[in-house]
């Protein structure tokens, strides 16, 4: 069985902690922003956590070398 390929695009995008979860950046956070609160906009600049039972069997496929599995 050939090794599994790490998907690029989601290794660059999305980290996995200690813990094992993962964390991505918030969109929208790069043009059109002058009708975009402030707060809104601080908001964006946090990463966040994905919903584990919605996206790990995802992450397990595409990050297959993660910590987080």
């Amino acid at each position: 069985m050939p090794k599994m390929k790490t998907h690029r695009g989601t290794a660059k995008r999305i980290k996995v902690t200690g813990t094992g979860k993962y964390v991505a950046k918030h969109s929208g956070k790069s043009h059109i922003l002058t009708k975009k609160t402030r707060k809104r906009k601080n908001r964006m600049k946090k990463d966040f956590v994905l919903l584990d039972n919605v996206h790990k069997s995802d992450m397990i496929r595409l990050l297959p070398y993660g910590v987080g599995r």
